[in-house]
């Protein structure tokens, strides 16, 4: 017998079992490298060479048995043989995944040497047997058949490792586990499939053969050893087929896609669809899976297109002095993809502009050059210009690509006159003169030139800022002359400058005028006497120390200002009597007071102070002393302060006056706005018989209850006569009304009245009513006395009992006021 290094045993001569001298049915084949013993069991029929992989025992259809040979022979120097145990390796055993076998499926035999003296029990352990997955191998406890249950898969678990325990009846141990090791041998049962659905990738146009593109990937969960999951990629099909139908291939084992041939355009073709096949089986068509997926490659812009003017010449015009103006705008094309920067053009000035006065910035969203003036063009000096312009990309065309001739391009400009403002020359212009100078003086000539030389327009003059009105000009030749005398003291003059602002307007259509500032710079004379600072001062009634500094202040500037002179005046006498000024310095003097204390108040103290210019001026000035009474820190009480600063009695006293005015002027508001309430209460009482709403009806949504619902004392409608007096009242209110003044008195007829003084009751009543601020108002029941349980006349109607009214006279009625006003126009109208 020989074994291969796969495990295979083969046999070296024909085995001839017939005729021979000693029957041979059992061969046991001890593995040096294995230290096994393979149980080989002769038969008559040829036998095929038996692996220990279970796929060739299967196809002998005999099960190999694996046996516990843990001891060995062992030949001694006597000649005697012992065992000696040895540790062996059990190769791994072959299993087919997705098997369609009757299962259980017998795998292989476990048996130990012991057997034939005892009885024993076989089991295995480890996952697949009593771990999870549980029963998926199985094993006779008798006879040491292992068998597998269920198909296996190899994409799920790729292998099993298990250890097999041979023990006695009792339990004991009677042979080391031995492991088991079986592999999952794959089959070609899953297709390949692609990473993605769709692969994106790109190449730049223009690319030589052989150019990467990009990879397409696929997967096959099969085993990668075997070629169950070995791949291969091929190209199906293409779209567009232009400009050639095999623009690319693909690397059957990497699936890396390549350009095969030239003629990559993005102008002509912007992306190309790939149907891509992975095959397993190594591509086998017939053995093999296979699935597909699309590949979409974009063809990427390169700069070999440049821009190219739409026109041969432009043409622009632009007004004179304008600048940030656009002349013209120029249009380019460019076949390159819009928006990039192979698309983008730059345009610069060849020739024709030698000093800067245009610019052409890109408007990027169409493209276009914008001619523009970034400098002022005098139309009297140039009156066109031929520009010649170049368009670029903004990148480096692609290497072979040169700019053609339609890149260039030429643009005329014209120029457009316009009315130019008068310009003063120089502006501003400055002078220098003494201040002082009386009116009438004549101090320079202004000008302005129109820059219109070719026009012939005349120029005047105006003035238009004059801050202390000292200057005017000559409208016809620009002469300025005072017309005050100019004061370097003014507020008007800083830092001794005085400016003044004309203006000159030619007679344009339209009118242009143009601006010009007379800067003067004013010499300072002595011209303004010196006066005492601070001109106010305090002092303690009894000062200590008695002495006050003070010094001059003159507007002049040195030398017609200090150093100064001090001298006390000679008048009032009493100024040399109280106070000496003893001079410190040409800057400050020293006044102190010759006697030991003065009384409050205010005292006037003239000093006279002389500058030093070179007609020196003098002035006697005065200085205000208050003199107070003071605190221990030698400051002034506020009183003292007040009385010092001149508010004395009859000055507290108007302030006063004026308070009380203020409240008497509030109370008479106050007042006034009370009466008005009033006056307005009671012109609601008096209200115009016309505008009485009694007699219209009144709509409401609610009716009520009926009289138990109103808040009205119906027990007022009785006969008077039954009320108790108290209740018997001028008046009878709704319950809601404020409560009657019990104070106010109506007036009373007698129990038996005069038919004549009815006019004269109403009267009183009448005016008892207005007067009455508690009044009801109309749709009360209103009581004026009461006349008895009868009545001489009867009832109303006996006032009127006549057949006609003509001998009745009722012109009276129209004296009783606004309220009888109806009832006069209809008894008093006469006929009508």
């Amino acid at each position: 017998f020989r074994v291969s290094e796969e495990g295979a045993v083969y046999t070296l001569r024909r085995l001839a079992l017939v005729g021979s001298e000693e029957a041979v049915d059992v061969v046991y084949l001890q593995f040096q490298l294995f230290q096994v013993i393979l149980k080989l069991s002769l038969k008559e029929t040829p036998i095929r060479p038996i692996s220990v992989k279970p796929s060739d025992a299967m196809l002998t259809q005999q099960v190999p048995e694996i046996l516990f040979p843990w001891r060995s022979l062992d030949v001694r120097g006597d000649g005697t043989v012992r065992r000696v145990k040895r540790d062996w390796v059990i190769p791994p055993i072959n299993v087919p995944e997705n098997s369609r076998g009757q299962f259980p499926e017998e795998l292989v035999r476990i048996r130990s040497d012991r057997d034939k003296n005892r009885l024993l029990r076989y089991s295995v352990t480890g996952p697949g047997a009593d771990q999870p997955p549980t029963s998926i191998f199985i094993i006779n406890p008798i006879s040491g058949q292992l068998s597998v249950t269920k198909p296996l898969d190899r994409e799920h678990i790729f292998n099993f490792h298990l250890r097999a325990h041979a023990v006695d009846l009792n339990g004991n141990q009677v042979e080391n586990p031995i492991d088991i090791v079986i592999n999952v041998i794959d089959q070609n049962d899953n297709r390949p499939e692609f990473t993605h659905t769709i692969f994106n990738g790109s190449v730049p146009e223009g690319s030589k053969p052989g150019s990467f593109v990009m990879t397409v990937t696929a997967v096959d969960k099969d085993d990668p050893k075997t070629a169950n999951g070995m791949l291969r990629y091929k190209i199906l099909s293409q779209n567009p087929q232009s400009p050639s139908s095999s623009m690319f291939t693909i690397n059957n084992k990497t699936g890396d896609i390549i350009t095969v041939a030239a003629g990559l355009d993005r102008e002509k073709v912007t992306q190309y669809t790939l149907i891509i096949q992975a095959t397993d089986m190594e591509g086998n068509p017939t053995y093999g899976l296979s699935n597909t997926a699309s590949t979409v490659i974009r063809i990427t812009d390169i700069n070999d297109n440049p821009p190219e003017f739409t026109t041969d010449t432009f043409f622009g015009e632009v007004h004179e002095n304008r600048v940030n103006v656009i002349v013209a705008n120029l249009t380019v094309t460019d076949k390159d993809q819009p928006h990039t920067s192979a698309w983008s053009a730059a345009y610069r000035i060849i020739t024709g502009d030698p000093t800067g006065r245009f610019s052409i910035p890109t408007d990027h969203t169409t493209n276009e050059g914008l001619l523009t003036v970034i400098k002022p063009i005098d139309f009297e000096l140039t009156r066109s210009f031929m520009l010649t312009v170049e368009a670029e990309n903004e990148v480096p065309l692609a290497r072979g690509v040169h700019l053609p001739r339609q890149s260039t391009a030429t643009v005329s400009v014209r120029i457009l006159d316009i009315n130019e403002s008068p310009e003063f020359s120089p502006n501003p212009k400055s002078i220098k003169l003494e201040e002082g100078l009386p009116a009438g003086s004549l101090l320079t000539t202004f000008t302005a030139q129109d820059p219109d030389r070719f026009l012939r327009q005349t120029v005047r003059y105006s003035k238009m800022y004059d801050p202390a009105n000292w200057l005017e000009i000559d409208q016809v030749n620009g002469r300025i002359s005072t017309i005050a005398i100019l004061d370097r003291e003014s507020p008007y003059v800083k830092n001794n400058f005085y400016n003044v602002t004309f203006m000159a307007s030619d007679n344009g259509i339209p009118p242009a005028s143009g601006m010009g500032t007379l800067q003067m710079y004013l010499l300072d004379i002595n011209d303004n006497a010196p006066h005492v600072f601070p001109p106010e001062v305090e002092m303690c009634e009894k000062p200590d120390p008695n002495a006050i500094n003070v010094t001059a202040s003159d507007p002049d500037l040195t030398p017609n200002a200090g150093p100064f002179a001090f001298e006390l005046a000679n008048r009032p006498s009493d100024v040399r009597r109280n106070w000496t000024l003893n001079r410190l310095n040409g800057e400050y003097a020293q006044l102190r007071l010759r006697i030991g204390s003065l009384a409050s108040g205010i005292y006037k103290v003239p000093i006279m102070i002389t500058d030093s210019g070179n007609l020196p001026m003098s002035n006697t000035s005065y200085l205000k002393v208050k003199v107070c009474q003071c605190d221990h820190h030698g400051d002034c009480v506020d009183m003292e302060r007040i009385i010092a600063a001149g508010l004395g009695t009859g000055a507290i006293i108007a302030i006063l006056i004026c308070i009380i005015i203020l409240l008497v002027l509030v109370l008479l508001f106050v007042m006034w706005m009370k009466r008005r309430d009033k006056e307005r209460q009671a012109k609601q009482l008096l209200i115009d018989p016309e505008d009485d709403v009694r007699d219209n009806i009144l709509k409401y949504d609610e009716e009520g209850g009926g009289e138990e619902d109103q808040d009205y004392d119906l027990s007022q409608l009785q006969q008077p006569d039954a009320l108790e007096p108290e209740c018997v009242k001028v008046g009878i209110r709704r319950m809601d009304e404020r409560p009657l003044h019990h104070d106010h008195q109506y007036p009373l007829r007698s129990a038996a009245p005069h038919p004549g003084d009815i006019g004269d009751f109403i009267h009183e009543g009448l005016k008892a009513a207005d007067n009455d601020p508690t009044a009801p108002p109309y749709d009360s029941l209103l009581v004026f006395d009461y006349e008895g349980s009868g009545s001489d006349a009867g009832s109303l109607s006996s006032l009127h009992s006549f057949s006609s009214s003509g001998d009745q006279n009722y012109d009276y009625l129209g004296e009783w006021g606004p309220r009888f006003r109806k009832l006069a126009d209809l008894y008093g109208g006469g006929d009508d």
